[in-house]
């Protein structure tokens, strides 16, 4: 079932490149970050409350709450700087380097999270960061 969503992912993450490309033009970048969070923000809180979620809350500890408090300062960063560079880049440029994500996060998780780095994974890696460079250059 992860297969499924991770494909959904892929699917709504590239529906979100073109509409905000799109959506963008003549609108600040930040304002339109600003949109774009506050849009995400209902959806998953809806989303919590539909399913019955919220019951969770005093469950999370202060361990989870510094992540994923330290996640979405991450996210935050990673959409105003996205937004950004789609305004004054080319989305079949900027989104390649945008996926660059995948390569950081395979060696992230090697070096933080301990998990394995494989032949496969290097070799991924290496195509990944090939076909992102020449996409873009």
């Amino acid at each position: 079932m992860w297969f499924v969503f991770a494909l959904g992912s892929a699917l709504f993450a590239a529906l979100t490149s073109i509409l905000a490309k799109i959506g963008i033009e003549g609108v600040n970048s930040t304002l339109a970050t600003a949109i774009r969070t506050a849009v995400v923000l209902v959806m998953s809180w809806g989303m919590v409350f539909l399913i019955g979620a919220q019951n969770g809350l005093p469950d999370i500890s202060r361990r989870s709450w510094l992540f994923l408090l330290l996640s979405g300062l991450a996210t935050g960063a990673s959409w105003l700087c996205y937004y950004r560079a789609l305004q004054i880049g080319e989305a079949c440029k900027v989104v390649p380097i945008d996926k660059l994500s995948v390569v950081i996060t395979l060696v992230l998780a090697f070096i933080v999270l301990r998990e394995p780095f494989t032949a496969k994974s290097l070799i991924g890696c290496a195509l990944i960061t090939a076909g992102t460079l020449f996409m873009v250059l």
